[in-house]
């Protein structure tokens, strides 16, 4: 396009051409993949040492219904399991509590007690098994179910390994699962940290998430901004709790979106593990591994379209070539058919299968940072963190996330993003082909997968059997102990895992501390 000025995503300007001249005051670092500040990739040899964790994220209806898809996954070579949960789920609800109709099992997997949680890994063994779950607001219950399942099943809890997503600010700013205030919900996390490093010391206690900020409208630039000043608040807070950043640093991990511009997405990639590096540097990190910024990668929800939806498959293939060759620790690939519904059996192998042809065909992973030294992307990291490097200073001026959350700013700068792409595309600045060119007249359809609304009533027979079955002064008495260290600022840990060893459900803890925290409203 001659003559045309274009630009990335986030409004940097792409030249023509790129030379030598355009590293003047951007040079590439000197540092090898694995040295500070990881701007290359936090192993010395990348991919060749161990390739990225392939997970598929899944989790719909019942939990024996996703037990058989775990079953079908891992039989198909996925390396690590990734949970989605229904709505009432992760905002506190028992399935059989009147606000949870119509929303049971749908958008993932209803766990109310710990036997749910018991039947969604029948046949796994925990220790052998590296599962992410993708919870915020009752992050904390969901890690004490996995906690309770893993005792049950005689495992060494110093080998449990996985990762609960518990990145609240996130929801305040671009989602919306909240259940308290931002400050109590802050010291139910720092209260995870804790204790998990102590129980639990392979598991990592937060997945700082801009996918979900990408996904709400913003730019990559945001996407990173706004996740490392999220993640700088998180540990801002841990510290003031007392805890050592270097032991807490290890087990933070961050998950970002890749969208389909392959060169700004592998900018974005290497900048943000720059930025950590440095951020983790001055807030007093002195170990290697608290400022390796390490992350799951997810390829972008949003960009998948109804219209033509077997493009997504070339869309994600793109996506996927971006996370690895950005470095990422591990990769979910989402399915052709994710725009109309729950994807099918058919669409999360091929979604697999995509992962597994860029693994063993490709060549993508043969050497680490393949696109080091390359004139563009050398230019376009730069320009990248210098951008983000300003909106963090904003953010800063502000008081830190928590304030400028507080404050809109973070939602309207999203929103702002959002509308101007939008426009682009109205317009026809901005291509997505097959929605604003290239139509045609769409006949066969694409099997979709439905889930049915009587699994609401499977739930709640569960839960009254559960009830009748469980001593009632018993789980009293615990809630009453929960609702006792919540006021006093104990750590609430260990009483929620007895809470749930005993049968409380969900909904029980959940309400237990909006008694003392309130809700955000």
């Amino acid at each position: 396009m001659p003559g045309k000025n274009l630009y990335t995503d986030s409004g940097i300007e792409v030249k023509e051409v790129y030379t030598k001249a355009d590293l003047a005051g951007s040079a590439p670092s000197d540092a090898l993949p694995g040295e500070f500040p990881y701007t290359r990739g936090v192993q010395p040899d990348m991919y060749r040492g161990k390739l990225w964790t392939m997970r598929q994220y899944a989790g719909f209806s019942t939990a024996e219904e996703s037990n058989e898809r775990y079953h079908y996954l891992l039989s198909q070579g996925v390396m690590g399991l990734s949970v989605a949960f229904d709505l009432p789920t992760q905002i506190g609800y028992d399935s059989d509590h009147p606000l949870a109709e119509g929303e049971v099992g749908k958008t993932g997997v209803a766990i109310d007690s710990i036997e749910d949680m018991q039947t969604l890994f029948k046949g796994i063994r925990l220790e052998d098994v590296s599962t992410s779950m993708t919870i915020n607001a009752t992050g904390y219950i969901l890690l004490a179910f996995y906690t309770a399942l893993a005792k049950q099943q005689g495992a060494d809890l110093k080998k449990i390994s996985g990762t609960i997503q518990n990145d609240i600010l996130k929801e305040y700013a671009a989602r919306g699962t909240y259940i308290y205030p931002p400050k109590p919900s802050m010291r139910i996390i720092t209260d995870i940290f804790e204790w998990c490093s102590h129980e639990l010391p392979k598991w990592n206690t937060i997945s700082i998430s801009g996918y979900h900020i990408r996904e709400a409208g913003s730019t990559a630039v945001q996407e990173i901004a706004f996740t490392l000043s999220n993640g700088k608040a998180y540990v801002q807070a841990a510290m003031t709790k007392g805890l050592d950043i270097n032991v807490f640093g290890k087990r933070l991990s961050f998950f970002f979106n890749a969208h389909n511009n392959i060169f700004e997405e592998v900018a974005k990639f290497r900048a943000a593990r720059k930025m950590w590096a440095e951020i983790m540097k001055d807030l007093g990190a002195t170990d290697p591994g608290a400022m390796k910024l390490r992350f799951h990668t997810q390829t972008g929800g949003s960009t998948l379209t109804a219209q033509q939806p077997m493009n997504n498959i070339a869309r994600v293939t793109v996506q996927t070539l971006a996370a690895v060759m950005g470095g990422t620790q591990s990769l979910h690939t989402n399915g052709y058919d994710e725009a109309l519904s729950l994807p099918t059996e058919e669409a999360a192998r091929i979604a697999l299968r995509t992962q597994q042809i860029v693994a063993f065909e490709s060549g993508a992973p043969d050497t680490a940072d393949p696109l080091a030294g390359s004139y563009f992307v050398e230019s376009l990291t730069h320009s990248v963190e210098e951008q983000a490097w300003k909106l963090m200073g904003r953010i800063d001026a502000m008081g830190g996330s928590v304030s400028a959350i507080e404050q809109g700013f973070i939602q309207e700068e999203i929103a702002r993003s959002a509308y101007e792409y939008q426009r682009q595309i109205e317009t026809g600045e901005k291509i997505i082909v097959g929605v604003n060119k290239f139509q045609v007249q769409e006949t066969g359809s694409i099997p979709l997968f439905r889930i049915d609304d009587s699994i609401r009533q499977i739930q709640t027979e569960k839960l009254a059997a559960l009830r009748k079955k469980r001593n009632p002064a018993r789980c009293d008495s615990i809630l009453q102990d929960l609702n006792d260290k919540a006021s006093s600022g104990e750590n609430i840990m260990p009483v929620v895992v007895e809470a749930v060893e005993n049968f409380c459900t969900l909904g029980e803890i959940a309400d237990t501390l909006r008694e003392v925290f309130g809700e955000y409203k």
